[in-house]
């Protein structure tokens, strides 16, 4: 056989092996959101158990990450209740095929046991993980994610960037969402969206079936955004979930004006001063502090506005609350 035969019939079999080779055995291109990219930092579990960030919390996984500190009075309980409403919604796929991450920014206060009491505090089930760590460890990982503020930290060491990061590791699909998003399109994007970003909706959708939007008022929103994550608005309304806090409707009938406004816009000074009623209330939700939301007295005005108007739209007596 010619020489030149004998080449060809040699390059055409190592074609031929190449392609037959499984899968796992194939050199695969390398990604920028991989082991090369994230840090794999050791971090502990409220459970003590120690867990690296990479390999064990989100790799092939589809996640959901904040960042919080158990000692916040603001904004860290707003946005971990509103989690929990993602987390009911999500229901037994939560710990499955989804998951979610807080981690503390202040390893030095929130050890493992105070990790534990503030999820039980607020009812979280398996599946979400809170996790503390090393900070210079932690401060990198922030950075890696792209949740770090340059300089706040220099001056009030408890300011973080409040936003959440949502992704899957494995397609490389990361985006950032709000703490105040609707709880409902979080977990869309985490059951459906986040899984299924590459497949075609079958779904026909024409806008002439559009439904009618009511625009909300002032005070809907900021029920919306800032009250919904911790308290209902009438139990009984369509696809609501249990708040951490007392329902609200009605409560423009059962409180002082005077007191409903100072409490809305200063409520960790009211508990410190132990207002009576404060108090009351702090004991009987599983002492959960209601956050000072830094409202302002035209926003309480429309906020309160939007209460009453909820209570007579909907007639229920204050008798009967």
């Amino acid at each position: 056989m010619p020489r030149l035969c004998r080449l060809l019939l040699l390059l055409l079999l190592t074609l031929s092996l190449s392609w037959s080779l499984p899968p796992s055995t194939r050199a695969t291109p390398s990604t920028p959101w991989g082991a090369d990219y994230f840090p794999n930092i050791p971090l502990l579990t409220q459970d003590g158990q120690q867990v690296r960030f990479f390999d064990d919390l989100i790799k092939d996984k589809v996640v959901a990450i904040n960042f919080i500190f158990t000692g916040c009075g603001d904004s860290c309980p707003v946005e971990t209740a509103r989690l929990r409403q993602v987390q009911k919604l999500l229901g037994e796929r939560v710990g499955q095929d989804i998951f979610i991450y807080s981690i503390s920014i202040d390893p030095y206060n929130d050890t493992p046991a105070t990790l534990k009491r503030y999820a039980e505090k607020f009812a979280i089930g398996p599946g979400w993980t809170l996790l503390t760590g090393e900070a210079a460890d932690i401060e990198q990982l922030r950075r890696s994610l792209g949740l770090y503020i340059e300089g706040l930290e220099n001056g009030r060491s408890k300011d973080h960037n409040l936003s959440l990061i949502i992704g899957n590791q494995a397609t490389g699909r990361w985006m950032k969402a709000s703490p105040f998003e609707s709880p409902y399109i979080l977990a869309d994007r985490l059951a459906n969206s986040l899984h299924n970003w590459k497949t075609a909706s079958a779904q026909r959708l024409d806008y002439t079936q559009a439904p009618d939007i009511r625009p909300p008022s002032a005070g809907e929103q900021l029920f919306r955004t800032r009250c919904s994550s911790c308290h209902t608005l009438g139990e009984a309304e369509p696809g609501a979930t249990r708040g951490i806090g007392p329902d609200l409707l009605g409560v423009t009938r059962q409180r002082e004006e005077q007191w409903l406004k100072r409490w809305l816009m200063e409520p960790d000074r009211m508990l410190a001063e132990k207002d009576p009623l404060a108090m009351l209330l702090y004991a009987q939700y599983n002492q959960l502090a209601m956050p000072n939301m830094r409202l302002g007295e035209t926003e309480v005005t429309a906020l309160i506005g939007y209460l009453e108007e909820e209570t007579q739209r909907r007639q229920v007596p204050s008798t009967q609350r």
